[in-house]
């Protein structure tokens, strides 16, 4: 939880984005207390209810869960679904955009993997 905070997306939309990056890289595991919204918003000296929003997206997902009086918990197969979505955002952000690209230029799909494996070594 030692990121900054940028102007290039929502603050909310960050929060959330931390608390998923902690979770891929095992610094938050399954079952674990996730940080609270004060948490963050002494952290980062933003409005409790931004924080709350943030977590809020990652409670509606099944990512975190809540126990009551106590706070908000990494959910069993919360790195497994994060996965999963960032790797559909991939394709679609990245991936389709690519072949599309690719096919525009008359790239053949032999070139296109000569290049990523060119680039990936």
């Amino acid at each position: 939880m030692n990121e900054i905070l940028t102007s290039e997306k929502s603050i909310y939309l960050q929060i959330s984005e931390m608390i998923e990056n902690d979770i891929l890289r095992d610094i938050l595991l399954e079952e674990e207390k996730a940080p609270s919204t004060n948490d963050f918003a002494k952290l980062y000296s933003i409005n409790p209810a931004t924080a709350a929003k943030g977590i809020n997206i990652l409670v509606d997902s099944g990512v975190l869960y809540k126990k009551r009086g106590i706070g908000m918990f990494v959910s069993k197969g919360a790195k497994a679904m994060i996965k999963d979505k960032r790797k559909s955002e991939f394709m679609d952000n990245y991936v389709t955009k690519l072949v599309d690209e690719a096919k525009n230029l008359g790239i053949s799909k032999q070139e296109l993997i000569e290049m990523i494996n060119k680039k990936a070594d």
